[in-house]
């Protein structure tokens, strides 16, 4: 086992991360730019050293700094946690060439499933079922076309390269596809340092269930469950739940085989998620792959009682997986909110500044994954999420009671948060029937004439 770890992030993930180390004897090492002097994860590491200016092209993703603090400390493995780096082959093999493990997949696992088209064909070939859409990515106006009338209207333009709903237009007829496509490419571009984008079939009234899979480097992958994600906003996820109100038994046992097949595939290693769309009918398609821990981690750890950053860093020393998927049980349901320091009633405007009161909630079945503290000051320079509130319950309905109180006891002021969006979204009679999609969010803020 590594003896000494560094965070290559920061935030609440990075506290996170701390912590499964702590709690396993590994001393760690935590990087900060000059606007998180102050961060917890920089006051709870055993050590800290900042890599440069407030912007993350400065610091957190600035490949020779994070290198150089990881060869001065002597760590023998980097933990990239989520975002900034965590899905950038380079930094991997960096790290490999350098002889510091990468806890994560292989710079090769990353590229494969990074290139959207090229995952798509992966997992065509080892028989997952697909989005109808283009064979390679669209080279002109008239291919675009063309695909969009083999598989028929709405379709909808991917980043090749891409994630996070940048570089995405849905379309529904011809004249928008065109004036789509230059903008998606161009978004690309800006985003990815890639303009190829790809075209598929847009399935309406979707729901996003993902799959999370632990893989080590002896061949052995098991499936943990799914997590409902469609509660999103702009394709940016707000609220997941596990498990996934609308999957039984024999769909999960199917879904969780389809993942596993997909990661073996690819000669997958480490935590991974495959994400798929689920239509009206049942029926499901592959749609993307990360290769890092999800944000959302923690609602598949709340149903299992498996810590998932504890075996990402075993996998990543070498040790075997010590479950077998008959050892894998979801007890319960656990839903997270996404807290983040915005303004929903003003099309959810970013509010940094500092926290000058802040009450977090606990009690039974609540957990709180949050890097803020009273006299925090939310730097405008990252993410605008504050705090990741999970609530677990013996059944879905009890876990959204359990959140309802807890965020009722969630105070921060005079920051304004999507605590009252949750509370507002928790009393919809819809999504306390399950009744929702990947538009679900979209509908209900243009009812309320807030969107």
């Amino acid at each position: 086992m590594f003896s000494k770890i560094l965070i290559a992030n920061r935030g609440e993930i990075a506290l996170r991360i701390i912590r499964a180390c702590r709690e396993m004897g590994i001393r760690t090492v935590a990087v900060y730019s000059e606007a998180d002097r102050d961060s917890l994860h920089v006051r709870f590491a055993d050590e800290a050293i900042c890599i440069g200016q407030p912007q993350s092209s400065s610091s957190y993703l600035n490949i020779p700094a994070i290198i150089s603090a990881a060869e001065i400390t002597d760590v023998e493995a980097i933990h990239p946690g989520y975002g900034f780096l965590a899905e950038n082959p380079h930094f991997a093999e960096i790290c490999e060439s350098c002889k510091i493990n990468f806890i994560g997949p292989t710079p090769e696992n990353i590229k494969l499933m990074g290139d959207k088209m090229a995952a798509r064909i992966s997992m065509y070939k080892a028989g997952l079922p697909i989005i109808p859409g283009g064979a390679t990515v669209v080279k002109s106006k008239e291919e675009a076309l063309k695909t969009a009338k083999r598989i028929g209207y709405p379709v909808i333009i991917k980043a090749a390269a891409g994630g996070g709903g940048k570089g995405m237009r849905i379309c529904h007829n011809d004249i928008t596809l065109l004036s789509n496509l230059m903008v998606a490419q161009q978004e690309a571009e800006v985003n990815f340092g890639n303009p190829n984008v790809y075209i598929e079939k847009y399935i309406e009234k979707s729901r996003h269930i993902e799959i999370q899979i632990l893989a080590d480097k002896h061949g052995h992958i098991i499936h943990l469950g799914e997590r409902d994600c469609s509660i999103q906003r702009r394709h940016q996820k707000l609220l997941e739940e596990s498990p996934s109100p609308v999957i039984d038994i024999k769909l999960r046992k199917r879904l969780g085989e389809m993942a596993v097949r997909g990661a073996k595939t690819v000669n997958y290693i480490s935590a991974g998620t495959i994400e798929f769309l689920l239509d009206e009918e049942n029926n499901f398609y592959f749609m993307e792959m990360n290769t890092r821990i999800q944000v959302e981690h923690p609602v598949t750890e709340m149903v299992t009682g498996i810590d998932l950053i504890k075996e990402q860093i075993r996998v990543a020393a070498g040790e075997k997986l010590h479950l077998q998927q008959d050892d894998v049980r979801i007890e319960g349901a656990a839903i997270e909110c996404r807290i983040n320091a915005e303004d929903f009633e003003n099309n959810f405007l970013p509010c940094p500044g500092k926290i000058e009161r802040l009450n977090l909630p606990g009690g039974p079945g609540v957990r709180v994954d949050t890097h803020i503290y009273p006299g925090y000051e939310i730097s405008p320079y990252y993410d605008s999420l504050l705090a990741k509130v999970i609530t677990h319950g013996n059944n879905r309905q009890e876990a959204i009671r359990i959140m309802r109180r807890a965020l009722a006891e969630f105070e921060i002021s005079p920051i304004k948060t999507t605590v009252s969006f949750h509370l507002k979204l928790l009393n919809n009679p819809l999504f306390i029937q399950g009744k929702v999609s990947t538009y679900f969010v979209q509908d209900m803020l243009k009812e309320e004439n807030l969107e």
